[in-house]
């Protein structure tokens, strides 16, 4: 599975392929960053942000997307900064066919590194870790993307499990109000 990692933000989107197959270990295909110039007007770095990750999806075809979800913090403008990069960012991964996975900071970093809590530095080291890096992923924005692309592969097989035994269980459900019995 070929999973595209987001961390969004107006200055810096940080973003990440990954890829796992069957059991193997998940590997980075490909991470960057996309950053737009605050001396534009938002509507051109918003363009440029929708622009850069539509032509990323393109080039990579992931099959979904894994996007951490905005941490509001205390600056109002960050936060509507913030908002109106993952709304392109969300609108990008639509128009590009991609299922989206949005995942709060405390569950990226309590399914990457084991802790909630866990500080940047301790993030960046658990993601070369895993994806055998030769360095620490720089910047923060990408690591973050990286983690949150690990915090998907990791919990898609449970969340997609869990989702056909609700089905089963909903289709067993019908069957008996229904009076059918199983063959």
């Amino acid at each position: 599975m070929k999973i595209l990692g987001i961390d969004p933000g107006l200055d810096r989107t940080g973003w990440a392929v990954l890829e796992k197959t069957g059991t193997a270990s998940p590997g980075l295909l490909a991470a960057g960053l996309i950053h737009t110039s605050a001396r534009l007007p938002l509507e051109k770095r918003l363009a440029q942000i929708f622009d850069s990750l539509a032509a990323l999806i393109t080039e990579h075809r992931p099959a979904e997307a894994a996007i951490e979800e905005v941490f509001f913090s205390k600056k109002a403008s960050t936060q509507a900064d913030t908002t109106h990069a993952r709304g392109v960012i969300l609108l990008a991964c639509e128009k590009g066919g991609l299922p989206i996975f949005p995942y709060n900071p405390r569950t990226i970093k309590k399914t990457v590194s084991g802790s909630g809590s866990a500080e940047k530095r301790q993030m960046q080291r658990v993601v070369q870790l895993t994806l055998k890096l030769a360095a620490m992923p720089e910047p923060d924005d990408v690591a973050d993307a990286m983690a949150a692309g690990l915090c998907h592969l990791r919990l898609a097989p449970f969340a997609k499990a869990l989702a056909g035994a609700k089905a089963a269980a909903a289709a067993r459900t019908a069957r008996k109000k229904n009076g059918v019995r199983p063959c």
